[in-house]
């Protein structure tokens, strides 16, 4: 049945104006364009966790604080035999703080055996050093044990050499390593579980 306006003019089938006089045949509702829902935001894949490099001397980050700290022994050398102690711990403090690894004690007696092989050759040029010159700590030639190296120096210089460097071979690794063990089960009781180990 076909529709008819108020002014009498026939309308067309679902027609909203009158054609004729312009009155709106149905109420209008306002249509909102709804908004688009925001993209999704991808998050990336996290990426996946390495495993810590092994402390050997084919890591690079753990040869470069090694050496940095085995200088910083030898400038403190008038504290021997606590630099060389000292040296170990901070070589696995710096290390650890640096990676954010935490540390086995095996982990840090290697990187404390690394820095004291780093540690012997300049501990054993100022060891020497000191024994040579006479000027160098005058508080040492008063003690009985510098007049026997100075004896044992000039008597047979070769054997004495070799024992020296061999004691200043191990002092300086033992207690290098000693120093990094220490280190590492500090860190072991400081930090919470779940850490990964070197």
């Amino acid at each position: 049945m076909p529709d008819y306006c108020s002014c009498g003019s026939e309308l067309p089938p679902d027609a909203l104006f009158c054609h004729k006089c312009g009155k709106p045949q149905r109420e209008l509702t306002e249509v909102t364009a709804e908004a688009p829902a925001p993209a999704p935001v991808v998050q990336p894949p996290p990426e996946p966790e390495l495993p810590p490099a092994p402390l050997n001397f084919r890591n690079p980050l753990a040869l470069r604080i090694a050496l940095l700290v085995a200088m910083g022994a030898t400038a403190l050398f008038w504290i021997s035999p606590l630099n060389w102690l000292a040296a170990g711990y901070f070589a696995v403090f710096l290390y650890r703080r640096r990676t954010r690894c935490a540390m086995n004690v095996g982990a840090g007696v290697r990187l404390g055996w690394i820095t004291g092989l780093f540690t012997f050759p300049a501990a054993a040029v100022s060891g020497f050093y000191q024994i040579k010159s006479e000027a160098a700590l005058p508080q040492f030639q008063s003690q009985p044990q510098f007049a026997q190296a100075m004896a044992i120096m000039q008597t047979s210089p070769g054997a004495a050499v070799l024992g020296l460097l061999l004691a200043f071979f191990i002092l300086t690794t033992c207690l290098g390593m000693a120093g990094g063990a220490l280190a590492a089960k500090l860190g072991q009781v400081s930090r919470p579980r779940g850490g990964h180990n070197a």
